[in-house]
């Protein structure tokens, strides 16, 4: 039954997709700047050289690292949507975490309902944003697709990419002049704002895309010496 669940939901994915010709999601407001992706994985690097003239992407609750380098407000925040109203641990510490800080841009992806039924889940946790905006599906493949050449309708979890890999997308996408990686590491388990060790759940695709990255010559680096062990990625000296 939920094989043919996910055969249905991919024609109508690809039938939705194909019709619509999205232009692939875009923040113009990353172009030509360095830009910072900080992710939560427990053990990350403050990018040799980073200030303020670095323009900043956090994943859910991530931003407690960047906060730590001095970035009270991340310039743009990928939050997914289950953080918003979901009941399992990871949403509950997201939530826990974010109470009373704020963004610049919040992208709430895959968000399927109103948007003053987003706006009164966030003041439940009272988190604060300068512009919100609900990311659709359409725009997140296009985007995926324009950096990858592949289609990817997001249907099997095995091959979705995590946030924190779609935020390096958006920022090359958007024409960044280097996109530095930080507490993105498809190898590791748990995150930085709680100890319950979960899982990763995009570990495969996640090094797969970074490594595909590198090979194209992409300008993606990464903070982390583990990281750049594990992908191949070059480690960011501050000018590269």
């Amino acid at each position: 039954m939920s094989n043919l669940k996910d055969i249905r939901s991919k024609i109508f994915r690809s039938l939705w997709y194909f019709l619509k010709r999205p232009d692939p999601w875009v923040d113009l407001s990353l172009q030509g700047r360095k830009v910072v992706v900080v992710g939560s994985a427990p053990h990350s690097s403050m990018p040799v050289g980073f200030d303020r003239s670095y323009a900043t992407i956090s994943v859910n609750a991530s931003q407690i690292v960047a906060k730590k380098w001095g970035v009270e407000k991340p310039d743009i925040t990928l939050m997914t949507f289950n953080q918003i109203e979901g009941t399992n641990t990871n949403a509950k510490e997201v939530r826990r975490v974010l109470n009373g800080e704020s963004t610049g841009k919040l992208y709430v992806l895959l968000w399927q309902h109103s948007k003053s039924r987003l706006k009164s889940g966030l003041g439940r946790f009272n988190y604060k944003y300068d512009e919100l905006h609900i990311a659709s599906r359409n725009p997140r493949i296009a985007l995926v697709r324009a950096i990858t050449g592949k289609v990817n309708l997001e249907v099997d979890r095995q091959a979705k990419f995590s946030n924190g890999v779609i935020g390096v997308m958006l920022a090359l996408q958007s024409g960044a002049e280097a996109v530095v990686i930080a507490g993105i590491n498809p190898a590791s388990k748990g995150h930085i704002y709680n100890v319950e060790n979960l899982d990763r759940g995009h570990s495969g695709p996640d090094l797969a895309a970074l490594m595909d990255m590198r090979a194209k010559g992409l300008p993606v680096y990464t903070a982390d010496p583990a990281v750049a062990e594990a992908t191949g990625l070059p480690l960011w000296t501050g000018r590269n």
